[in-house]
């Protein structure tokens, strides 16, 4: 059983939202989960505080200087620790023979090249970056099909549909299910006046009601970008046509998502707001451990709301489908330019209702190709990014 011995576990984004918590679940459990790797790209000082607590064999930053830093930071703490950089280090302690489990949580295209390795090494790979799995999905899903690699998603929402699938699950038709109910908050301007928008900030944008995240995530959720990258991963991790997926506003983020079977049952999976328990469920799959997380108090809840997305408010979700529709590297140009908007908005070079502008542009402009490997995505993602930063400039 898994739990009769301990499982090594690298953390890919250690000093994140996702990282931050994994680290909580895995404290909780010292004889079950030791920590081989912590990675970080920006927060060197927070990193070295990690390793000082956790004592991992590797830590990962971006660059040469950054790993100088964490080395000189580290120098008086006899730490068996030694110190990588670059995508190479990621990639190393993602795919280290000694290492059993890989929380995928860099953010953005960043993560692509490192769970890839994960992937193809065979380990048990928690997916918390999806943004690696919508740009490159036929050549991730290939690569997952030939390993022995298992996969466990960790955003809620796909973490929900799972535990809501029989498993193994053997397809949504051999399975009874007729749709997939994904839900999303609506974001912290679910109700503004649509002509105030434009000038909202980003520190606004940020200021998610429920859910505490990283700041590209939060401006995701506010234009529910994040909603049709999840709708995006919804349909490669389970086969699910576009069809089969709805998305739904359910502002107090209680029920994580649904999945409707044809003989009218409704399944759900609930529970208060925070990624502990989806980080849990993955980590000990098919055990369930203590995440530190609360019981849902559904008395004191009081009420659920459900509501269909505004296409006026949430043009984003439109593009999403799209792209999925077309296929090809139409999603990988979709990501690639909202990370270059979205970016731009976090500076205040870019208004808030313009980012979903900038991407549409970018996606009219370059015609889907097939995604044969690694390289034709990573072309297809600088082609995107370089376009989108141009139109930038000329705006």
């Amino acid at each position: 059983m898994q739990s009769q011995q301990q499982q090594s576990v690298s953390v890919l984004g250690a000093t994140g939202s996702i990282g931050l918590s994994t680290l909580d679940v895995l404290a909780r459990h010292p004889q079950r989960y030791s920590v081989f790797a912590l990675t970080a790209r920006e927060r060197i000082e927070q990193l070295a505080e990690q390793c000082r607590r956790f004592a991992p064999e590797f830590a990962v930053v971006a660059d040469e200087e950054g790993a100088a830093r964490l080395r000189r930071m580290l120098a008086d703490s006899e730490l068996p620790t030694e110190v990588l950089w670059g995508v190479e280090g990621l990639c190393r302690v993602a795919s280290d023979p000694r290492v059993d489990t890989v929380m995928a949580a860099i953010v953005g295209a960043a993560g692509l090249r490192p769970t890839l390795a994960a992937v193809e090494a065979g380990k048990r790979v928690l997916l918390a970056n999806k943004e690696a799995l919508v740009m490159a999905g036929p050549v991730f899903m290939r690569a997952l099909a030939a390993s022995d690699a298992v996969m466990l998603p960790i955003d809620s929402e796909h973490n929900a549909i799972f535990q809501c699938l029989p498993q193994p699950c053997g397809g949504l038709t051999a399975a009874g299910v007729e749709k997939i109910l994904l839900t999303g908050s609506g974001g912290p301007f679910r109700r503004h006046p649509l002509d105030s928008l434009h000038h909202v900030t980003p520190d606004e944008a940020c200021a998610h009601p429920n859910w505490s995240m990283g700041r590209k995530i939060s401006v995701d959720s506010a234009t529910m970008m994040n909603k049709g990258l999840e709708f995006i991963e919804a349909c490669l991790l389970f086969d699910a046509e576009p069809a089969q997926i709805e998305v739904v506003v359910h502002p107090q983020s209680i029920v994580h998502s649904m999945v409707q079977y044809r003989d009218g049952s409704l399944l759900a999976q609930m529970g208060n707001p925070d990624m502990r328990t989806p980080i849990a469920h993955a980590l000990a799959f098919p055990e369930r451990i203590d995440s530190g997380v609360a019981a849902l108090d559904l008395i004191a809840q009081g009420r659920l709301d459900f509501e269909a997305p505004d296409p006026g408010r949430f043009p984003c979700l439109r593009l999403a489908r799209e792209a999925m529709a077309t296929g090809g590297s139409l999603p990988t140009v979709l990501n690639a330019a909202n990370e270059v908007a979205v970016e731009a908005f976090l500076e205040g070079r870019l208004s808030f209702t313009a980012i979903p502008e900038v991407i549409e542009r970018v996606m009219g402009s370059m015609p889907a190709v097939e995604l044969t490997g690694l390289e034709a995505v990573e072309n297809a993602d600088s082609r995107a990014r370089a376009l989108a930063a141009e139109m930038l400039e000329s705006a």
